[in-house]
């Protein structure tokens, strides 16, 4: 038996999804050559049409997925103004994919501050100096802009920003995709009615 079979064994017979997950991020992270916590991030805007792009998973629990972006940039609108998200990992080493779906909470003030006190202090200027999705002049204007911040928090803490925060889906279907030859794959979805229910397993054709 494979290292990977030792940690996983067979998926469709796993009965809870957070400890699922956990078992194929650690694997990914063992496999992936760059940032195997990458993630597509789906929205929908206000005429109802879908967005997506990649940002990197930060966190997860038994509450959800968290990740942090600037609320003034387009996926943060869009977020705020629907309340709910999707999200597909997917990790071509292992053949692998996760999607999963559910309404959206804002993180708690400390859990944010928290983890922006861990970004690289050039990271943190960056949340103050980009406005995120709108036109840029030039790249000059960012630079100018990086440059004001940098002086302006030379010494000492760099506060967060009141519209750089994180956002935590909850989800309420999660689905596990494994690939298996002449495509038909594993596939099994968790279900559940609400963000606080009992989940419902169900295995679906590939």
């Amino acid at each position: 038996m494979s290292a990977n079979e030792l940690i996983s064994g067979d998926f469709t017979e796993r009965n809870e999804p957070f400890d699922l997950f956990a078992d194929w991020l650690k694997e990914a992270e063992a496999s992936e050559v760059n940032d195997p916590n990458a993630v597509a991030l789906a929205t929908v805007d206000e005429d109802g049409l879908p967005n997506v792009r990649m940002v990197l998973l930060k966190g997860f629990d038994q509450d959800g997925f968290v990740f942090y972006t600037n609320f003034e940039s387009q996926k943060g609108h869009e977020i705020l103004g629907q309340k709910k998200a999707a999200m597909c990992f997917h990790w071509k080493t292992l053949r692998r994919q996760v999607r999963l779906r559910g309404p959206v909470e804002i993180v708690s003030d400390e859990e944010a501050d928290a983890y922006y006190k861990t970004r690289a202090r050039g990271s943190r200027i960056g949340a103050w100096a980009s406005k995120q999705s709108r036109p840029l002049e030039s790249r000059f204007a960012l630079e100018k802009a990086v440059a004001e911040y940098t002086a302006r928090y030379a010494v000492g803490e760099i506060p967060r920003p009141a519209h750089w925060s994180g956002f935590r889906i909850r989800p309420v279907s999660i689905e596990f995709w494994k690939d298996q030859k002449f495509r038909l794959h594993d596939r099994v979805e968790f279900r559940r009615s609400s963000t606080d229910g009992d989940w419902t397993k169900v295995r679906m054709y590939p």
